[in-house]
Order: structure tokens, then sequence, then C-alpha cells
């Protein structure tokens, strides 16, 4: 017992003074990024053992990885303790293909399903993300699948799974097909790609790939192709797979540790990541038939479950050796070739990176081999090993990661149709080998999306998309720049190239892979020199607006009307409106006038030679009230004669706001006057027809201080065939008895005809004063965006919100018909021009970018939008149209260990942040720049990302 102490004590000595030494450099490798936290490591450890261990896959979230976790290991030991070698196959294939399954959005879409009647449980669940629809069909279909496995490997086992492998065995016959399978689908998966194996062009994608409906006639050869891989991906290489495992011998040993772990990770992986799967049986089965030696270790000490384990991990670590590899030698030759990132120690460090070059494979390869990132030192090739990190490798839930703002509303228009493309290619394998970790690049005019596949399973895949900033910075628009010259010329270059020409960007991180075709906006700048500026189309722009307004209140009116009952019986309607009906919406009599009101010239006209002074209201105003059928310019306020006192109440001076007073008093030139509690009727408009007041203007809308003189100006200006052709228009479906000259009566009413006059007067006197000069550009450029000067015109009108917003509508309106007056020609007759308002209407959105309004059309999926802007610098003008449309979008697959290492710009950017950029790149605080960089940063290079989805969950069957 001594003996063996003193060699224990020894081997204590030993490692003390191990880890004394190793403790030393611990703040080194903290300081240097290699040192994990344990949270990180933690996740790490996890996740690397449900994947190579138990066959799973990496979770977005940690909640569902470490419940994932304890489910799968809880699995691997109850098949253990199973008996009979038959239960436990059954046991291992339903389980395996029960936890390949989404089962998160299984049990949601079972909770929905129970709790649907409750009207809260549906407002809570209706918008969450792209979801599954799990139904019934869903259901049989997995039911179906998960009994032929279980009939499949239980009658293969039972009936012929105690031969030994041989080259005429049934198993030796399975992996024969297996190799078939596999090869085959390689060939149909390459072929859907814009490059083979990302080196040739491949002479099967289509060659214009400009429009959509050429690229999806010439696309259908490999549609069907897609469909045929997607068959065999999904029903063929599973049950193949299964019919292998089950003839294997390995099972007949019950009660191994070996055989629970190594099986029930394999019966997993069939169903969780077959491409996977088929790849590491294949590799197997290849060696297996080459090395026939059964006292080789290989075949004498490991069964086939441990030898598809070793062939997994062996598969992974090599594939990130080579992209790491890969990644080392881009960036050692853009560190010389690329002029900006060249510096005076370039080429000492390429040179010491080539005498060393040994211990650079070895950083690679123990970076490969704990399968964490390899970081180039701020982008030079000084090359550092990164701590180990689980794939999603930020803090937070999915999608929670992004700095919203304006840019962000285009994003989440065109993120759902993004993600049915993204589906079909994903199923079709148009994409490429898609796995957990795979990065991908999609561009499309400025906008740049960052898609990331955070997990995968059978006929499921989770992705995340970020939608980065629209190139603010001249630093990621040169980036941007440069991502737009490899899509081009592989997509658009390629009308003279020869068949199977190179890839002359083969080994850089970005490889493109095809176009998908995605519904969103396509954005157009034009300069509107030569138009804004015409005097001619100024000078139309004026009687323009008068008709286009003159259509708007007809179309208000007509539309308000709708929800008014018939005007009944014609003779107790004389006066214009409906005593015996209450709910009628007609506009109240006795409305009282608002305090803003402004005094008018013509009021002073009112009081003569004969008037008494000290009356109340002047006789002749009431002269003009008896007269019918006109229409009183404007309610006139009670002027008082300087010196003369009021025998009316003082009380109510007391609700007049002081800015009134002054109002008034600037206007008028005269003292601020009281009008007491006692408020003006209105003036009566008697109208010649029972349903005029179906289209008549509210009263408050008629009370604009615009003299009489202007107001006969405007009835000389007043479009009287286009009011009359715009009633023509009008049908009154919806009343229920309708006299058969209902439209005629309406136009021969000149009392209606003298609201709209003087509504149409009141919205000119708003925008564009009582001169008749004609505007200026700045003028109509501060109209459209509703930033006019004030006056006491616009003070009216800005007083009545939905008279404003209708003038202003209807200027938009104006301002967009002359731009296509000027681009298309002018308007020929009435009729096309309501077609070109009728479309503004429907299909158009005219205001500006800043507006809470255009966001919603991006949203609502607006056909077409447009807006106004200026440029201060150059002096000019611009129009953006926005036109939703089918457009391809140019995917490309970035190399995963770059994406990891996150170099380019993101450690510059790092380096010089504020605190307000820390917060965009969500980042901790923290002295040392690369324990940022590694642990916190996981933006790409590329910009911030403005929009961050939710997970979608994209079916691949």
């Amino acid at each position: 017992l001594l003996s063996r102490f003193a060699v224990n004590t020894a081997i204590l000595e030993q490692t003390n003074q191990i880890l004394h030494i190793l403790f030393l450099f611990l703040p080194f490798l903290w300081a240097m990024g290699i040192l994990p936290p344990l949270d990180a490591l933690f996740l790490w450890g996890m996740e690397q053992l449900l994947e190579f261990g138990l066959g799973g896959s990496p979770m977005s979230s940690n909640t569902k990885l470490l419940v994932m976790f304890l489910i799968s290991a809880g699995t691997a030991i109850a098949s253990y303790f199973i008996p009979s070698t038959l239960g436990v196959i059954l046991f291992m294939t339903g389980f395996g293909f029960i936890l390949s399954l989404n089962l998160s959005e299984i049990g949601f879409a079972f909770k929905h399903t129970m709790i649907s009647h409750l009207a809260s449980s549906k407002t809570k669940n209706m918008h969450r993300g792209l979801r599954i629809q799990f139904g019934w069909r869903e259901f049989i279909f997995y039911l179906t699948v998960l009994t032929i496995a279980l009939i499949e490997a239980s009658l293969l086992h039972q009936f012929a799974g105690f031969s030994s492998f041989s080259k005429a065995s049934p198993q030796a016959i399975a992996s024969y097909i297996l190799i078939v399978l596999l090869i085959i689908m390689w060939i149909l998966r390459e072929i859907q790609r814009v490059y083979l194996f990302g080196v040739f062009r491949n002479p099967f994608y289509p060659k214009d790939v400009r429009t959509v409906t050429v690229f999806m006639e010439k696309q259908r050869r490999l549609m069907k192709v897609g469909v045929v891989r997607r068959i065999l991906l999904t029903l063929v290489s599973p049950f193949a797979m299964i019919a292998f495992l089950s003839l294997d011998r390995s099972l007949q040993n019950l009660h191994s540790v070996s055989v629970s772990i190594g099986f029930t990770r394999i019966f997993r992986m069939v169903w969780q990541n077959t491409e996977n799967a088929l790849l590491d049986i294949v590799v197997m089965s290849v060696a297996q038939m080459l090395v026939f030696n059964p006292d080789l270790w290989w075949n004498r000490s490991l069964d086939t479950g441990i030898r598809l384990l070793l062939v997994g991990i062996l598969r992974d670590r090599l594939l990130q050796f080579v992209s790491k590899l890969q990644f080392a030698i881009a960036i050692l030759l853009t560190s010389w070739t690329e002029k900006k990132q060249r510096r005076k120690s370039t080429a000492t460090l390429i040179t010491l990176n080539v005498v060393f070059f040994p211990i650079l494979l070895t950083f690679i390869a123990i970076s490969a081999l704990l399968s964490s990132p390899l970081l180039p030192l701020f982008t030079l090739p000084v090359f550092l090993i990164g701590f180990p990190r689980p794939i999603r490798s930020w803090p937070g839930p999915v999608g929670a990661t992004a700095c919203v703002c304006s840019d962000t509303v285009y994003y989440q228009q065109m993120v759902p149709s993004l993600a049915v493309a993204l589906q079909s290619a994903l199923a079709a394998g148009s994409l490429g080998l898609s796995l957990p970790g795979s990065h991908y690049l999609c561009r499309f005019q400025d906008r740049l999306m960052w898609i990331l596949v955070l997990e995968k399973g059978f006929t499921y895949c989770g992705v995340n998309i970020k939608g980065l900033e629209l190139q603010e910075t001249s630093c990621h628009a040169a980036e941007a720049h440069r991502v737009d010259e490899i899509f081009e010329m592989a997509f658009e270059h390629q009308e003279h190239t020869k068949i199977l020409s190179p890839n002359h960007q083969f080994g850089h991180i970005l490889t493109p892979c095809t176009v998908l075709p995605v519904r969103l906006y396509s954005d157009a700048r034009n300069v509107l020199s030569g138009i804004i500026d015409s005097h001619e189309n100024l000078k139309q722009l004026k009687d323009d607006f008068i008709k286009v307004l003159v259509w708007m209140l007809v179309q208000y009116c007509y539309k308000k009307s709708k929800t008014w009952e018939s005007p009944g019986n014609a003779d107790k309607n004389k006066k214009g409106s409906f005593p015996d009906n209450q709910h009628s919406g007609a506009v109240e009599r006795s409305r009282a006038l608002r305090e803003e009101d402004s005094f008018s010239v013509d009021t002073i006209e009112d009081w003569t030679d004969d008037s008494d002074i000290f009356d109340l209201e002047p006789s002749g105003r009431m002269k003009d009230r008896k007269e019918p059928g006109q229409l009183g310019t404007t309610p006139k306020a009670h002027l008082s004669i300087p010196g003369s006192v009021e025998t009316q109440s003082q009380d109510g001076s007391q609700d007049m706001s002081p800015d009134d007073k002054l109002y008034r008093a600037v206007v008028l030139g005269l003292p601020a006057v009281d009008r007491g509690k006692q408020q003006e009727v209105g003036p009566q408009v008697e109208f010649s027809c029972c349903y005029s007041e179906l289209l008549s203007i509210p009263e408050e809308w008629r009370t604009a201080p615009v003299p009489t003189s202007k107001v006969n100006e405007m009835r000389q200006r007043f479009p009287e065939e286009w009011y009359h052709f715009i009633l023509s228009q009008l049908d009154f479906f919806h009343l229920k008895e309708k006299p058969s000259s209902l439209l005629e009566d309406l136009m021969k009413d000149k009392a209606l005809k003298d609201l709209y006059i003087h509504g149409v007067l009141s919205c000119c006197f708003g925008l564009f004063g009582l001169d008749n000069t004609v505007p200026a550009p700045s003028h109509v450029f501060r109209a459209y965006t509703g930033g006019i000067p004030w006056s006491v015109g616009l003070d009216w009108l800005t007083g009545k919100p939905e008279l404003f917003q209708l003038a202003l509508k209807a200027f938009r309106y104006t301002f967009k018909l002359m731009i296509d007056k000027a681009s298309l020609g002018p308007v020929e007759n009435f009729k096309e021009l309501v077609n070109y308002l009728e479309e503004y209407e429907n299909d158009w959105y005219i205001g500006l970018v800043s507006d809470l309004e255009w966001q919603q059309a991006v949203l609502q999926e607006k056909p077409y939008l447009f807006s106004l802007g200026h440029d201060p610098n150059m002096g000019i003008y611009t129009g953006r149209v926005l036109t939703l449309q089918e457009l391809l979008v140019q995917v490309g697959k970035l190399n995963d260990e770059a994406v990891r290492g996150q170099w380019a710009n993101l450690s510059w950017e790092l380096l010089y942040a504020t605190n307000d950029d820390e917060e965009r790149y969500s980042i901790q605080a923290h002295p040392v720049l690369l324990r940022n960089l590694t642990v916190q940063a996981a933006d790409p290079p590329l910009g911030y990302p403005v929009y961050s989805s939710e997970l979608l969950h994209l079916p691949l069957f």
C-alpha cells in the first residue's frame, strides 16, 4: 500500500506541476479568446453529444437543446434494457423517426387545435412567423411512413438478419443499392446548381436568368430533377438504410453500451440527416468490402454502430479542416491581392506563414478537431484558435438581434415569399448540401439577406433570415459591389461563354448556387429635371388639381352616402334635409362655428347705410339668407364698431384662446370681439334635387374665409363638363328606390355645384393662396410634403384634418398625373383621366417614404408606390417608384468558417465602435476586443441587421 501510495504521490506531484504551468497561461488564453466561458462550453458539449453521439440536430434555442438532449439520452439508455433484439430494432426505429420530426411545431399545432374555440387564444397565436400547417394529411403521411419502417425492420431482421457480411450477403446487396442511390442523388443535386462542384459552369443550367418567365420556362427540366431527388431522399433512401441496418449481426448483442449508443444514433440519423447518414454508411460499407480480414481491429473490436459514429465524426472534422484551410488560404491571398488590405507588414506575415506552415496546419487541425472558429487577427494573416461554441453563436432568442429602421419593412414584406422559394430550393437540392450551421447570402438590388440554417430534420428545416442595412456606409457599399460582381459573372455574363467554362471565382468564400423567384418590390429612382421645373407643366398643375379635387370630393361624398338610407318622400326633402330619419346621416343644421373661422372681407359689404349699427346682425346678411339656391361664401363673424358697447354676454370671451384673439386681430386689423355663448347657425342650402343631400359637402367645410370675388372667379374656372361627367359615372346601387332621372337632376342642381365650387376654392386657398401665379417647383415640393408656409387659408384648412388629407392626397395625385402626362403623353378624354385616378386610388400609394402609411402599403403589398424627394446638394428633384413583382433573387453559399471567424470589416468596426455601435452589434462592454469579437459578435460583416425573422420552419416535402 505504501509503495502504491508513493507512486500515486509522484503522479499527483507531476500533475500539480503541469497545472501550475497551465494556470499561468489561463489569462493569456482568456485574452486571446481561446478559453471558453462555462455557458458556451456547456452548450457546445451538449450540442456535440446530441449531434454525433445521439444522431440529433442542433437546436434553435437552449431550452429545446436541453429538452431534446435529455429525451435522446433517455432513449439510448432505455434501449439498453430491452430484452429482445426485435424489440430493440422496433424501439430504435420508432423513436428515431419520432425524434427526427419537428416536435415543437407538432405540439404547437396540437395545442392550437385544443384551444382554438377560445377567442383569446386565436388572436394570440394567429401570427407567429411561417409555420408548418400540420393537419390530418401530414399526420396520416407520418403514420404511414412509421408503420412501413417498423414492418420493414421487423421482417428483415426476423428472417434475414443472422448472416455475416460478405459480397453476396443480403446486407452487401443493400450496400450496393445505397452506393447507387448516393451517386444518383449527388448527380441530381449538382446539376441543379450554376456550377458543377463549384468549379465548372453547368451546361444544363439556364443561361438567361434576367426575367422570371424565361428562367422558369427553361428550368422546368431541372424542377423535375428536383422532384425525383426529393422522392429518393425522403422515401427511398431511409428505407434502404433501415434495410441495411436491420440486417446487421451486431444487433444480436443485447445489453451492450456500444450497440445502444451506436445504433440509436444511426437509426435516428437515417431520418434526421439522411444525406450524411447515407454517406457514412456507404463509406463504411466500401471500407468493409475492401478489408475482409476478421482479425483487423476495425472488424474485431468495433460493431457497426460505433464504426458509423467514428466515420461521422471523421467526416465532419475533415470537412471542417478543408473549409478552414480554404479560408486561411483566401486570407493569405487577399491580404496581398486586395489593395485595401495590403499593408507594409503583409509580405513579412505571408513569409512567416509559409515558413511556419506546419504550425499553421496544426492550428487548423486543432481548430477543426474542437469545432471552433479559426480567427484571423484583425483580418491579418495571423491566425488564432477561437473557443468552441454552439452553432447559434449569439445570445437571446432567434429574431431578437436587429436594429429596426425604415428599411425593415421591405424585408418584412419579402421574407414570406423568400421563405417559400427557399423551401422549394432546399427540398430540390439546388442550394447544395444544407446542414445546421450553413450560411447563404441572397442579393437583389440594394438588399442583402443573410440566411442561417439552425436545425434540420425529417421533411423540415429551421432557418433564420436577416436583412442587412442598405449600404449606408462606403465600406459596406464596396463589399456589396464585390458581391454583385460575383453574381453577375455567374448568372448574367453567360450568353457567350463556352460549355464547362471554369469558375473564375473558385475558392472565394461566396459560391453562387441559383436564383429564386421572389415577390418583392423593385426600386427605381428618376431625376425629374425638365418635368417639375417646366412652366407649362406647372401651369397645367393647378387646373388638373381642380379636376382631381372635384373627383376626390365627389367620391368621398358618394362613399359616405352608402351608409345613408333613401330620402323617402321627395316632398319632405326639398330643403335638403331628412327631418323624419334621425339615422340617415344628414348633416345637422345647427352646427356651431369653429373658433378658428377666419374673417372674410366680404363681411364688410353686408353693412349698408340703412343698417342700424347697434343691430346684432346686419340686415343685408338676413336678406342674403332668404335668397333660395344661393350659397353663402362663409359664416360671418359678428363685428362690433370700435367704441360701441356689446349687448351680448361677455362670458364667451373666456372660452377663446389668446392665439385665436391674436389671429383675428392680425387678420382683420380690428380688435378681437366676443361672439358670446349663442352660436350662429350655418347657412341653409336648398337643393333642387332631394337626393343632392347624399353628395353634400360637410357643413364645416364651407366656412373658408374667401371673398365673394374669388368665388365668382372659381365659378368661371370650375370644370363643369368634368363635374357632370363624374356625376354621370355614379350608379347609386345602394339606393332601394331612385328615380330614373336622378343623375340629370343632380347635374342641374346649382346649389350642389356651388357647394363643390366653394369646397374646391377652400382647398386651393389653403394650398396656393388667392393669387393666380404659377407655383414654383419649391412650392410644389412643399405642398407635396405638406410643409407649406403658414397662411390664413392653410390655417383654416389644417383645422379640418379630413379635408386637409383629401386636399393633400388630391395634390399628390395631381403631381403623379403631371409626371405620367410628361412621360406617356397628354390625357385624351375624361374616361382616360378617370382611369388614371382610379388606378392611383386602387393600385398606388402616393406619398412620402417617411409616412406611416407608406410602411403599411408595403406590408399590404400595394402594387405601386411613389415618393417625391429632393437633393439639396445637387438641387434636383427625384421620383422614387416601388413596383411589386416577381423577380429573381440571387443566392450563394458562404464558407461557414469565414462566417464563424467574423472576419472582414466587422473587427475594424468593433475596434472603433462607439457605445451606440456596440448596441447595434449586441455586444457587451469588455476591455479586450478579441473577446467581444469571438463571444458576442454574431452579425455579418456586410452590415448590421435591420431585420431578423423568427425561426422559420420550412416543410421540405
